[in-house]
Order: structure tokens, then sequence, then C-alpha cells
């Protein structure tokens, strides 16, 4: 059924049973479909129509997933961001896209003339009744995320799939665990793909999702407790914050009802996790991989994991080979690129804007990771892509450092490298060539409107020879390698 009408399904099946909470406050079943409403006729009002995109730019908050549902019940796409995006990345985005309109919070401002922009303080009554025409309406594509480009311009990953959802299909439930009539805890922003798609899929399967504005391990542990939640998303930062608790403070939450830890989006530090599995029982701790382009996917469970200890897990959607540099397969336990796709014979699950797709023979597409099969066709990954840096699962393409920074008229060249971090996993280092002296705090100024403050460097080399060869290489691995050998003690 389209995706609005199965919200409204759940509304009527339980009228007043908890929809969404963020941090303290709740929304009833009945409240959330009638915010979706008033949102819907405010962006209709404002000449949102079928397929138009609806860029959402706002905090973690009720009104996110409010505006995600007023999109789609015009049939249109709505395109997750953050409210803390730098002006000339969301710039350059609302190039990509052309939205119909924005949605934004009251007093926020927009870098380009040319769409409709809604303030949720603008937003009034929804429509008595609610229109039937905004419960029927599929949009083309469901989703269009946003990703930072290997260019160093962003990219838009238009989803290939309508707006519609069968919200008893145990296909989720099978392969992701996603329960039904139940309560699931995402504290990642929405703005990142795979949160936004378990809350948009969590509540399309009347669950009870509750959210937070910012991520606090207290306050997580604390609301798991509170709703008795069965399921809760994580990245390894969030597990490691959690772990890095008091093991006293963090007893003193009954974390007992979960049946599932899902983590993914960077790799997990084996302490970490085997933390987790002895806290809350192997088979609780499921870990998936997968990129937000959807071709393939792939699920470990945490008694699997024990025995093939790094494995990300087989594959469960779609198809994953390994590839030598010549496209023909590698043999079990040789190192190659990773590549996907839905099928030999299925459409593609994607699209995109501002990005051209790396695809070889027979459909087969990759996202630049390496990695191995085994004989039992588990796969491990040898590097999350060679230049990409996770940062608190975050993804971040050295090229967009390096292009907001050479944008510097002081600025020569730059090189932007992930360094480990205990905490984050990665965090930035920029390698910054010029004959200034220029500081850390006069490049970050810099920055301040032209990145979002997750990818800014958390620290800056400057340095005066050459970063890349005559050819416009960089060796990227040998600049991180002396790079780490500096910071040690």
């Amino acid at each position: 059924m389209p995706m609005p009408a199965a919200l409204a399904a759940a509304a009527d099946a339980g009228p007043e049973l908890p929809a969404v909470t963020v941090d303290e406050t709740t929304w009833t079943r009945t409240q959330l479909l009638r915010r979706c409403a008033a949102v819907a006729q405010a962006l209709q009002d404002a000449g949102v129509g079928q397929d138009d995109y609806v860029s959402i730019v706002l905090p973690n908050e009720h009104d996110y997933v409010a505006a995600t549902f007023g999109a789609l019940m015009l049939g249109a796409t709505p395109q997750p961001l953050s409210a803390r995006i730098a002006a000339g990345e969301l710039a350059a985005i609302l190039e990509l896209t052309g939205p119909a309109a924005i949605v934004v919070a009251p007093g926020a401002t927009v870098p380009v003339d040319g769409p409709a922009v809604v303030s949720l303080d603008a937003v009034g009554e929804p429509p008595e009744p609610i229109p039937a025409a905004f419960l029927e309406a599929v949009a083309t594509a469901w989703k269009a995320p946003t990703s930072g480009g290997s260019t160093g311009r962003p990219k838009v990953i238009v989803s290939t799939a309508p707006a519609t959802v069968d919200p008893d299909d145990p296909g989720l439930g099978r392969i992701l665990r996603l329960p039904t009539d139940d309560c699931v805890v995402v504290p990642g922003p929405l703005d990142h793909n795979a949160p936004f798609g378990f809350v948009a899929n969590a509540l399309l399967r009347r669950n009870h999702v509750v959210l937070s504005s910012r991520f606090d391990p207290v306050r997580t542990l604390a609301q798991i407790e509170r709703h008795s939640a069965s399921y809760v998303l994580l990245v390894p930062t969030m597990m490691s914050r959690i772990m890095a608790l008091d093991p006293a403070e963090r007893a003193r939450f009954d974390v007992s009802s979960l049946a599932t830890v899902m983590h993914a989006a960077a790799p997990c530090p084996p302490e970490v996790k085997r933390a987790w599995m002895d806290w809350v029982g192997d088979a609780t701790v499921l870990e998936h991989y997968g990129g937000t382009e959807g071709q393939a996917l792939t699920t470990i469970d945490g008694a699997e994991w024990r025995r093939r200890p790094g494995s990300v897990g087989r594959t469960v959607l779609g198809e994953i080979a390994i590839l030598d540099e010549d496209g023909a397969p590698a043999a079990p336990g040789v190192v190659g690129e990773v590549f996907m796709r839905p099928g030999p014979d299925a459409p593609p699950t994607y699209r995109y804007l501002g990005a051209e797709a790396r695809r070889g023979a027979d459909g087969w597409e990759s996202i630049g990771d390496l990695g191995h099969v085994d004989e039992e066709g588990y796969l491990f990954l040898a590097d999350r892509r060679q230049d990409l840096i996770l940062r608190g699962g975050a993804n971040i393409y050295p090229a967009e450092v390096e292009h907001a920074l050479e944008a510097h008229p002081l600025v020569q060249e730059a090189v932007a490298i992930g360094l480990p971090d205990p905490d984050l996993g990665q965090v930035v280092h920029a390698l910054v060539r010029t004959d200034a002296e220029l500081t850390s705090a006069q490049l970050d100024e810099h920055l301040r409107d032209r990145l979002s403050r997750y990818k800014v460097p958390s620290s800056y080399e400057l340095v005066r020879e050459p970063l890349r060869d005559e050819s416009g290489k960089v060796r990227r691995a040998a600049l991180r390698a002396a790079a780490v050998s500096r910071a040690r003690p």
C-alpha cells in the first residue's frame, strides 16, 4: 500500500498508541498523522507536487518525521539533510536536485533562490478530514539521501523504489530483524541514510520509534529501559561510548528487553563488539554491511562472528563478488575489489545526481571497498575504501575537504587523510601546502561555511613540499603512515 496509507492504518489500529518519542516528548499515532497532513498542506500550498523533491533541513525532532511523510503525502521525494549543514554544501546539493520546497526550522535561512521555503512556524492545522489523495499518493522515489562525492562535490543517491510498503512483510523482520508492533530506539541523526530508512520502515510496521535530539549514552540506555525497546540501531562510536561508561553506571539500566542490537556504517573495534556480546548475548548483536545505493546487503550475528571474527557476514540481499584487477573472480581468501548488484536481471536500486556509477560488466558495481570471501561465502573487508574517512559512522570523502581547503587563497594544495581515533574510529587530518603562516583557527574559519562541522579537520599540518607527484596522484597510504608515526608519543 502507499506509505501514507500505511501510516494512517497504524493510526486507525491504535490512535492513542505512541508513535514517535524525541528525548522525553511523545506524539501518538494520531498526533503524528495529523501533523504530517498539516505539513503536506503547507507544502501543497507552496506548490509541491508529484515527484518533486522536498529538502528537509531540520534538527532531530518530531517534525523531521512529519516533513518526511508530509512530502510523501504529495507523492514527492523527501531529501534528508542536516540542520548544521554548511551553506556552501547546502547550495551545491540544492543545485543538483532543484527541490520544489525546503522545510526549515523557524528563523533559518536558505542560501539559494528559487525553492519555496516552508518554515515550521508557518504550518497550520491539518485539513479535516485528511484528503484521500494525501493517503493514496505514491512517490516514484521514496527517498533521496546525500553523500559527499569522491570528486570533491556532493552527490544525491535517489532510490528507485516507490513509496509503497507491505507493513506485515516478513522480509525486513527476517533480514534486519525489524520488529512489528514494538519499540525501536534510533539515537542517530535522521539526515543519515540508515537512521532515516530504519525510522520510516519501523513506523510503517506500527512500531514506537524513540529518537534523540543528540546522542547521549546514558539517555540511550534510559530510553531502552523506559520503553522496553526490543531493537536499537547504533554505530560503533555509540557502542564505544556506551561501553566507556563506568560499569556501575551502565548496570543501573535494564536492557534485557533488547532482542537486537543492530550496528553498521563503520568497522566496529573487535574488543567493543565482544564486550557488547558478553553483555547482551551473542545472538542479540547483529551487523549489516551495504551501501546507501542498496545493491546488496550482508548480515552476521554475534555467534557467527565468534566463529569468523572480522567478517561482515554473508549476502542476504542482492549479490556480491570479489573481482581482481582484471575483472575476474578472485579465489576464496584472495583480496580484491568488492562488487555488488541487485541480481542479474533485477532493475537498478538507485540513480545518482552529481556523480557517475562505477559499473563493470553484467551489472556489477563497486563502491570502492576491498575484501575477500572465505569458502563459505563470508565477506571480510580489507579496507573501507582507500580514501574514505569514516568518522563516527559518517562518510567523509577527502576530495571534498581538499576542494574546500584549496579555495583558500593562501593554500597551494591540500590532502586529507583519516587518523585513528579511539572514540570516533577516525578523524580528519589535513596536510596543507602553503608559503604563509596559516593557523588552525584561520583554516577552521575558512571552512565554516564550506563544510559541515564533522568534516572539518581535527588537526592540520603545514608543509612546504608538494603533496602530489607530477601526474597529480597522492600516496595517501604513505602520508597516513607517516602522520600516524609522528603522532605516536
